[in-house]
């Protein structure tokens, strides 16, 4: 991990602690509060990394396109319980758009998809970076569905062989985040992979939901939690510079 910046070590850290915390112990009054602090929090990073690296009208777009993919998608979800299967929000995350999906959902979706994106880059071909992108984000939330659940941020009225997780739900992020991805990928500059920090928000919201898992003894989310960890703190290098990142790629 040489070059791994020191804060974004103190960073995981710190959240791996406040997961594991908040699994273990009941929610405050307002609690979405702290949900709302902590999301800004891991997105803060990549986010404006992303507005350095894109610029302003690029990075706009972006924004604004992943963020209306995100309302619409899941609030169809949850009317209809396509893709994912039957779920609901429950009330951690705080005021829902038309009482279905948490304001907030774009400030915890994106970063996810960035760093998604970031990590799988293909310097020739889209499509396949596109489906890297999906299968990251798929495995992502293998990690943070179970965790969720556990927090009571939603709920699978109807359970699932995967810590309550139906197997749909993860048909539907292929799904979603071959969508989400394509958005990004058709919007990324050519020649260019992007700074490291792109990377850092998907890699506190996995040491978030691993500490969650790890605590809640959640065994498989908080395994898979730590491999996915392992594959992308060695790709942050650094806050100078542009080095490709290529999870998921074979040499």
């Amino acid at each position: 991990m040489a070059g791994l910046h020191p804060r974004l070590l103190v960073a995981a850290l710190v959240f791996s602690v406040l997961g594991a915390f908040a699994a273990r112990f009941p929610h405050p009054p307002e609690a979405w509060l702290l949900s709302l602090a902590a999301t800004s929090a891991m997105a803060a990073p990549p986010l404006v990394a992303l507005l350095r690296f894109f610029g302003p009208a690029r990075s706009f777009a972006a924004l604004v396109l992943l963020s209306a993919f995100a309302f619409a998608v899941e609030s169809f979800g949850v009317a209809t319980g396509w893709p994912y299967g039957r779920f609901y929000y429950g009330e951690a995350l705080g005021p829902r758009l038309f009482g279905l999906v948490p304001y907030l959902l774009p400030a915890s979706y994106i970063p996810l998809v960035v760093g998604a994106v970031a990590a799988t880059r293909h310097p020739r071909n889209r499509l396949p970076w596109i489906l890297r992108s999906a299968a990251l984000l798929t495995l992502v939330d293998g990690v943070l569905d179970p965790g969720a659940a556990l927090l009571g941020f939603w709920e699978w009225p109807e359970g699932g062989p995967y810590y309550g997780v139906p197997v749909s739900n993860y048909l539907g992020w292929l799904l979603s985040g071959a969508l989400s991805s394509t958005i990004l990928v058709l919007l990324w500059p050519r020649h260019s992979s992007g700074p490291p920090a792109l990377l850092d928000g998907v890699i506190l919201s996995l040491a978030f939901w691993t500490g969650a898992a790890a605590s809640g003894r959640l065994a498989v989310p908080a395994l898979l939690g730590l491999a996915l960890l392992a594959g992308l703190l060695p790709q942050r290098t650094g806050t100078r510079g542009c080095r490709r990142v290529t999870f998921l790629k074979k040499n």
